[in-house]
């Protein structure tokens, strides 16, 4: 067999297994039984037990707001204060930094990546803006876990994707919540004016889209 007939066999194989992987990760995530899921009750409990304040944002925090999403890394948003606390309390007993210094850490015991996101910080390029990462301490309880209130979420979102066009995703999340989980029009009252027209746009294509597709 030449090299490139192997070279092809050899990338099928792997592509095979990547989408078997894939598909396996994907049914343990939606039956709640992924690693993500297992290091985010890890996670949460532990800073639970140290009283750092803590609210979870990202896919994950999409999930339990209507949109089902995979993901593979959790995003938490600390304060500085709280992030020394927990790395000097957990640091090298089951989460470790990324890099020496690094804001983001691992779980050890699963493998799974996770995100800090520091309250006072901005979103999408950095840049100073009207919208920040607000104190972990206005979320809100759903079952073990503090998640960002609706409202701040979608309004980090937007202010990510409008000033970052590597972070466009976030624009897309948006419109996903506001299919998937009914956000009313009136939500834009609760945002900060500075992403609140853009909130409406996306709004209005989306119901428009929704409309036409029921039409057809």
């Amino acid at each position: 067999m030449s090299s490139v007939g192997h070279d092809a066999l050899s990338t099928d194989a792997a592509r095979h297994r990547a989408l078997v992987e894939g598909v396996g990760f994907a049914e343990r995530f939606f039956m709640g039984e992924s690693e993500v899921q297992k290091a985010l009750a890890r996670i949460c409990a532990a800073l639970d037990e140290a009283g750092v304040p803590y609210a979870l944002v990202g896919a994950m925090a999409l999930n339990a707001y209507g949109y089902r999403r995979v993901t593979v890394g959790v995003d938490l948003l600390l304060t500085r204060e709280g992030l020394a606390a927990f790395k000097e309390r957990h640091l090298g007993r089951g989460w470790v930094e990324r890099f020496p210094g690094s804001k983001g850490m691992r779980d050890t015991e699963y493998g799974v990546k996770i995100d800090i996101l520091l309250s006072g910080e901005f979103p999408g390029d950095g840049l100073p803006k009207p919208v920040a990462f607000p104190d972990p301490g206005i979320a809100r309880r759903i079952g073990n876990v503090a998640i960002l209130p609706l409202e701040r979420l979608v309004e980090l979102k937007l202010a990510s994707g409008l000033s970052n066009p590597d972070r466009m995703k976030d624009l897309a999340d948006v419109q996903e919540l506001i299919r998937h989980a009914a956000l009313p029009e009136s939500l834009a009252d609760a945002l900060d004016a500075s992403v609140r027209d853009a909130y409406l746009r996306i709004w209005r294509v989306t119901r428009r889209a929704d409309d036409d597709r029921d039409d057809g």
